[in-house]
């Protein structure tokens, strides 16, 4: 039993470009985009974020420069 193989067209690369551009234009209207408020309270909550991310990583810096270079040195005389 053979089956029949059907050739499908695909659209041209203009039309698909439009129909892509009409979809990401739909899209965009279901969005709903935060208010000047959020906005400004998720923007500090970064930067706090980022902030206490980067003292972490100073702090861990530091504790673990002392313990594997400073705390041999005095311990056995470099």
């Amino acid at each position: 039993m053979a089956t029949e193989v059907v050739a499908v067209e695909t659209p041209s690369l203009p039309k698909r470009a439009m129909t892509f551009y009409h979809d990401v234009i739909g899209e965009m209207k279901k969005v709903t985009w935060p208010d000047r408020p959020q906005v400004q309270q998720l923007s500090i909550g970064v930067i706090l974020l980022s902030l206490f991310v980067g003292l972490v990583i100073w702090a861990l810096d530091l504790l673990l420069q002392f313990g594997l270079v400073r705390l041999p040195a005095m311990l056995f005389g470099a």
